[in-house]
């Protein structure tokens, strides 16, 4: 199923991939879509949200295999890359925090079966057994949170059932990459247990060559499993334990040279041609696939938790816990100078940094029936947080002269919260929406660091004695908004959003707390938003749109700044920014064997105010990075049945985006320009032994992109030389593969 436009089943069904009749053709028709937007299984064309979901067959059938890959195919999710899950993090409609510093949280909250992830780099997790994942735009704080701001990505897992069945999924692509999925469920004790079990295996060599020693880098292998017990005592209580682990290796370089030109200052060309020769023989382009690095970067990554939900059903309502426990460790080794040659100019620079994350959450939520005049739901959350990191910095200037500095930091944070939610059925078709919440963060900081020069070196700040700070602050959020069934097949709504995002500390290695340790002020936000969604033609056509305008203030972002010689992404309050725009998806099914699915977005999210002095470029006026104005998705699938046992399935997805800027200070050589991306793909189903085999076809027109650019002269003096360096994504080339299903 494609993006917003198939049927999705509640969490306790496995999802289907349309409607069948029992020769095994698609019906001509689409069903509802079951979302759990309102924390409440209910159909998408229903729910005041403006929401996109993605099937997790439809993870299978084109090789998304992280949520990375899904904001390929959500025109209103956009992603920032890096080089670990560190530096990652996503958007939604303009808006996100990218940030190392463990002291912020993000503005898009990823929740994983009814558990929220603290930090982001828990984010960009595998998809495995996935039963849908959706996308909810706008702030969403009145229900999951106050790090939900911009949004929230909502993942369903799959769900244990009593009938034994299960699946064994393998592909290979090219670059040597393979991908292993297996799982079963079943019952355990009839009646009462039902278990599932999954297990994921990949390995991708990469699409970047290291000529210093002919490695392949760019690449990535994952083992995990994901287990659940569902445990059914009694008819109005249930019993649900999870437990996952997943264990990642990434190889991506610190960035891949594109330039070694400038447009500093003020959009002068600064031609840098030495550094040209220090990397040779890689040979800049925009689409280079080639590094001349000493050290062998990469960053481990253990990502794991264990959760506990109980649903009780009395006196007409439901009750719900959820405990949960979840851990992150991260293990980063890189390259620095992206050179493997000592010089005057370019002095070598490794880095080694740890991560050590754990956070406890416990929810507690009591949800009325649905089909009364007043059905609500409301709760107390709480979540501990603790992290724990260390970061070593080596420096090699010409004599040689080795330096290094070697910090210790963290954070503690508690987060306590009230919310509640409502709808007022005011008559059959008119219904009101009213919701709150009060949050509670106490936030503290440490952080120390030793340096072997008494004067900063390049990349290495000098000493800095221990210190801390603490912070408590309240806030909340808010949401009101009416709904109208205009007719039976069409329903608009219209609402208001206050989100908030709490106080921050921008802690990282090289930070200098004298003028670096302040507290950052939380951020807020007002939005309105209106929509419709509609079901047309006898439920051949799905259609929803949804305007919006967000205003945000102390927008916390990150800015580029030159700290000890090197530029750090510093996370300031950046001001005002205004995000407002249009969104379209659709789902089409004109004939019993076509289906006809996307969407569209134009996303205009600009700087409105600022304090913030750019590099000779005015921060004020200008978008904010990684979000194009206009970016869309078609997919479109013909389904043949050849006899009475086989199908065939034709499937293409035509991707397009306009320019993109990746960097907040304005910078002309950080805009990748606007390009299109076509995939297809061509499965063969036998109906009745449950096989499935497809050839899939990625980036068919070979078109070469940055997933992420930056500039190394940040804000170096004028006529400074600098280079330009982009992250290089899976479909940066054309490439082919196949996958071999078998269900039983």
């Amino acid at each position: 199923m494609t993006a917003n436009a198939q049927e999705a089943q509640p969490s306790t069904a496995t999802p289907a991939t349309g409607n069948q009749t029992t020769q095994g053709q698609a019906a001509a028709t689409i069903a509802d879509v079951v979302v759990t937007a309102t924390l409440t299984e209910e159909s998408l064309q229903k729910v005041p949200v403006a929401v996109t979901v993605v099937d997790g067959k439809q993870d299978e059938k084109e090789n998304l295999n992280n949520i990375n890959d899904i904001s390929t195919i959500v025109p209103s999710l956009n992603f920032r890359d890096g080089a670990s899950n560190k530096d990652q993090g996503l958007f939604i409609r303009g808006v996100g925090t990218v940030t190392t510093s463990p002291g912020a949280e993000p503005s898009v909250s990823t929740v994983v079966d009814g558990v929220v992830l603290a930090r982001p780099g828990q984010a960009t997790l595998n998809l495995l057994d996935v039963d849908r994942i959706e996308v909810l735009r706008g702030p969403q704080g009145t229900l999951f949170g106050k790090n939900s701001s911009a949004g929230v990505v909502s993942v369903t897992t799959a769900q244990p059932t009593a009938d034994l069945h299960g699946y064994v999924d393998l592909s290979y692509y090219d670059k040597n990459e393979t991908r292993l999925k297996t799982a079963a469920s079943g019952a355990i004790v009839p009646g009462t247990v039902n278990g599932l079990f999954g297990v994921i295996l990949s390995n991708y060599d990469g699409n970047v060559t290291n000529v210093f020693n002919g490695d392949t880098v760019n690449g990535s292998s994952h083992e995990g499993f994901r287990t659940k017990l569902e445990i059914t005592p009694s008819s109005n209580l249930k019993a649900l334990i999870a437990i996952d682990y997943l264990h990642s290796r990434e190889t991506n370089p610190t960035g891949v040279i594109t330039s070694s030109t400038v447009s500093y200052p003020g959009g002068v060309k600064t031609p840098y041609p030495a550094f040209g020769g220090i990397i040779a023989p890689v040979v800049p382009s925009s689409d280079n696939r080639s590094v001349n690095i000493n050290t062998p970067t990469h960053a481990d990554d253990d990502n794991g938790g264990a959760s506990l939900q109980l649903d009780w059903k009395v006196l007409n309502h439901t009750v719900t816990s959820i405990t949960a426990y979840r851990f992150w460790n991260n293990y980063q080794y890189q390259d620095q100078d992206r050179t493997s040659v000592l010089t005057a100019v370019t002095p070598q620079q490794s880095d080694v940094g740890k991560v050590n994350f754990d956070q406890f959450s416990q929810e507690l939520r009591l949800a009325s029936q649905k089909g009364q005049f007043i059905e609500y739901v409301g709760g107390l959350y709480y979540l501990h947080a603790a992290d724990s990191e260390t970061y070593r910095r080596t420096t090699t200037q010409v004599g040689p002269v080795v330096n290094s500095g070697f910090a210790s930091y963290g954070i503690t944070s508690d987060n306590i919260a009230a919310f509640n939610e409502n709808t007022v059925n005011l008559t059959s078709s008119l219904r009101a929406v009213a919701g709150w919440r009060v949050i509670g963060d106490n936030l503290s900081y440490h952080h120390t660091r030793t340096s072997t020069s008494a004067s900063a070196v390049p990349g290495i700040a000098v000493s800095s004695p221990y210190t801390s700070d603490e912070v408590f602050k309240w806030g909340y959020a808010e949401r009101a908004g009416l709904e109208y069934d205009v007719t039976p097949w069409a329903t608009t709504y219209a609402t208001y959003s206050h989100g908030y995002k709490g106080p921050a500390y921008n802690v990282f290695f090289n930070m200098v707390p004298a003028t670096q340790g302040k507290v950052l002020d939380p951020e807020t936000s007002e939005s309105f938003e209106v929509g419709v969604k509609t079901k047309l033609f006898d439920d051949r056509l799905v259609l929803n749109a949804a305007a919006f305008h967000t205003d945000f203030e102390n927008f916390q972002a990150n800015f580029p700044n030159l700290i000890g010689g090197t530029v750090v992404t510093n996370l300031v309050n950046a001001g005002t920014v205004t995000s407002q725009g249009v969104e379209l998806d659709f789902t089409a099914k004109p004939t019993e064997r076509v289906t006809l699915s996307g969407g569209i977005a134009y996303t205009d999210a600009r700087i409105t105010s600022t304090d913030i002095v750019g590099r000779n470029w005015p921060i004020e006026g200008q978008t904010v990075p990684f979000t194009p104005k206009w970016k869309a998705n078609v997919r479109a699938d013909y389904l043949l049945p050849l006899n009475d046992k086989y199908d065939i399935d034709f499937g293409t997805r035509v991707r397009w985006q306009s320019d993109v800027q990746y960097d907040l200070a304005q910078s002309p050589d950080t805009i990748q320009k606007a390009f299109g991306i076509v995939d297809a793909d061509i499965t063969l189903t036998n109906r009745d032994d449950g096989w499935k085999f497809a050839v899939i076809g990625k980036n068919l027109f070979d078109k070469s992109y940055a997933s992420y650019l930056q500039s190394s002269a940040a804000t170096a003096a004028p006529g400074t030389a600098g280079y330009i360096y982009r992250w290089v994504p899976r479909d940066d080339s054309r490439y082919f593969g196949i996958n071999i299903r078998k269900e039983f």
